[in-house]
């Protein structure tokens, strides 16, 4: 991870900031495959959502054809298991979709109050940054936190990259239930590397399950949800950067 002079913190779930909370009263939409509400790791938390279809019309199916917004979804649970969890599909049977549809996902979510708007997702074109960065811009001003991939084996991501989303990174020290932070209080930026891995399947081996940058940023979300939930104020990039920044370098675990 680079910065402009922070210092990176390491954070645990154990930690003052994220110990004993669930999410709750946080809205977080996963803007991904849909979510399948049936899935043992989804369990019993109400979901809702919608469909948003390459012409930019909207319905009600958000039902996960593929895994991957489930798998997602279950990795922001096992952190916050008391978000109000909105699933908004934009893939069909294939991660492949158009930056128009993302950007109508990302206004979607900020339209109807999420708190963090998940993007397990992205594109390195940078020709797609006006129109996902006015989408983000549209977030931000609803008092919404976007968090996506910022960079992957030397690529950058858009909209991750942003500087007003907050980014995330593939850090393989990461413990599953552990953060790394560069927080510049100052410029209101902040960088997160976390563990690629997701939930556990029981009796599959990690090395099988599904792993990559997707779940470093549902690992991520999951933390900001326990944070959001103990302070409403915090509302964008900056207000995040600020809460991390108290923690004294070298305190982490």
């Amino acid at each position: 991870m680079t910065s402009s002079g922070a210092a990176p913190r390491r954070f645990s779930l154990d930690d003052p900031l994220f110990a004993g909370l669930t999410g709750e009263g946080v809205r977080v939409v996963v803007v991904d495959s849909g979510i399948h509400p049936a899935n043992p790791h989804i369990g019993r938390t109400p979901v809702s959502g919608v469909r948003i279809m390459p012409n930019g019309d909207v319905d009600a199916d958000f039902v996960d054809r593929i895994g991957h917004g489930t798998a997602v979804a279950a990795a922001i649970l096992e952190k916050a298991p008391h978000v109000d969890l909105v699933a908004v599909r934009v893939f069909d049977r294939a991660l492949a979709t158009s930056a128009e549809v993302l950007a109508c996902g990302i206004s979607w979510a900020a339209e109807h109050g999420a708190r963090l708007i998940n993007l397990s997702l992205g594109t390195s074109n940078p020709v797609r940054g006006a129109v996902l960065g006015a989408a983000v811009d549209e977030a931000v001003a609803a008092g919404a936190i976007v968090v996506s991939a910022v960079e992957s084996d030397g690529v950058a991501w858009l909209p991750g990259s942003l500087p007003n989303a907050v980014g995330v990174t593939l850090d393989p020290s990461c413990d599953r239930h552990g953060v790394v932070v560069v927080a510049d209080e100052t410029r209101g930026s902040i960088r997160f590397g976390a563990s690629p891995y997701p939930r556990p399947i029981d009796g599959v081996p990690a090395e099988r399950n599904l792993s990559g940058i997707s779940f470093a940023v549902a690992n991520v979300t999951g933390f900001l949800a326990r944070l959001l939930s103990r302070d409403t104020n915090i509302r964008d990039t900056r207000a995040v950067a600020r809460e991390l920044a108290k923690k004294p370098n070298g305190a982490g675990h």
